[in-house]
């Protein structure tokens, strides 16, 4: 195997190996990039099993081969390359020569045919949507992921058709649940499923800065597949099923207050400095015109904040988790207003912004 490449070029398709190579040692190949040079194009591979992406890049292959190196060494060296034209060479022993300029690096591979499989896609369904509105879904969803494992079915991001033609998507750990509707259009999902944190995570910066054009998405067996320009991202799906998130939606919250967006988020983000440091603990007393925002420390002090508001019901005072709150206005972001519809101080409230009907989410209250 032989080929040269530009520095650019090979570096831009390295960046996206980096958040998938395997950093732990129970499969040294999984910290390794698969390098194949072929006269269709030079492919770049990386994969932990799970999640896996690859990537082409352009470059005139000198002679035909495959070999692995490590992922994060090889993307250094590139990095630090001092001419704009770089030279991989294949030696005996799966050793890898990287020439730039005057510069000469060898270093050790392993054998490519111990490296995994990537997922043959060949004649599935794919479904073009717009990588911005999808990135978006992701964005506001992916937040409130559990990141226990023992609820493994809580891990990932719950993806559906809905019934008058938009694409869903649902995220829980239990405590708080983010639900976003858009009109992407379908992907052929005959039923739900669930999607990784991982993989949502390398697809979400895959997805950045694509503010324009569409994106492939394809599912085949247990596996979702993403293609964007040159670059195919594969995920293996979550097994077993997504609770009925319809049952934790609150149907009767009466009492609707009505914030400033910018305001909630930067009172929330003062006050909860005084809040318990585990589980940011804070209060809400909600009167007509205007809500204090609290938070109590025996070991800090406190704090309270009052800012104005809409607010139609009777007096209510009602705890959360600061950075819940924090978390959700923050992916929203700081313009225009949201509703926050409450019905007591034990049951599940709901916080929309005022200009987007698709999105919702929902919060447990705190007992402080």
């Amino acid at each position: 195997m032989e080929f040269r490449a530009k520095k650019a070029d090979l570096l831009a398709t390295l960046y996206w190996t980096q958040g998938i190579v395997e950093r732990r040692n129970t499969m040294p190949i999984l910290a390794n990039v698969l390098i194949e040079s072929r006269k269709a194009g030079i492919h770049l591979t990386a994969t932990d099993l799970e999640v896996g992406i690859r990537g082409k890049l352009e470059g005139e292959v000198v002679r035909e081969g495959v070999v692995t190196v490590g992922a994060k060494k090889l993307y250094e060296i590139v990095r630090e390359a001092p001419e704009e034209t770089l030279q991989l060479k294949r030696l005996e022993n799966e050793w890898v020569e990287i020439k730039s300029g005057k510069s000469v690096f060898k270093i050790v591979g392993l054998d490519a045919r111990e490296f995994p499989q990537f997922p043959k896609f060949d004649g599935e369904k794919m479904s073009s949507v717009p990588a911005k509105t999808l990135r978006e879904m992701i964005e506001r969803t992916i937040f409130s992921v559990s990141s226990d494992e023992t609820r493994y079915n809580l891990n990932g991001v719950f993806i559906e058709e809905a019934k008058d033609g938009k694409l869903r998507m649902v995220a829980t750990d239990g405590h708080r649940l983010a639900l976003i509707d858009r009109g992407i259009g379908a992907l052929g999902l005959a039923k739900g499923v669930i999607l990784p944190r991982k993989g949502l995570t390398e697809l979400r910066r895959l997805l950045e800065g694509a503010d324009d054009g569409l994106v492939s998405v394809g599912f085949k067996e247990n596996m979702g597949l993403v293609v964007k320009d040159e670059v195919e991202l594969f995920m293996r799906l979550i097994e077993g099923d997504f609770p009925d998130y319809t049952k934790v939606i609150p149907k009767d919250n009466p009492q609707l207050a009505r914030l400033t967006a910018a305001d909630f988020l930067h009172a929330l983000r003062r006050v909860s400095l005084l809040s318990s440091e585990r589980y940011k603990g804070i209060k809400m007393d909600l009167k007509s015109g205007k809500v204090a925002i609290t938070a109590s420390n025996p070991e800090l002090g406190e704090a309270v904040e009052e800012i104005e508001i809409e607010y139609n019901g009777k007096p209510l005072t009602v705890g959360f988790n600061a950075r819940y709150l924090i978390d959700v206005l923050t992916v929203l972001g700081e313009g225009g207003e949201v509703n926050v519809a409450l019905k007591d101080d034990v049951s599940p409230s709901i916080l929309k912004k005022s200009d987007d009907e698709g999105y919702l989410y929902v919060i447990m209250p705190m007992r402080l």
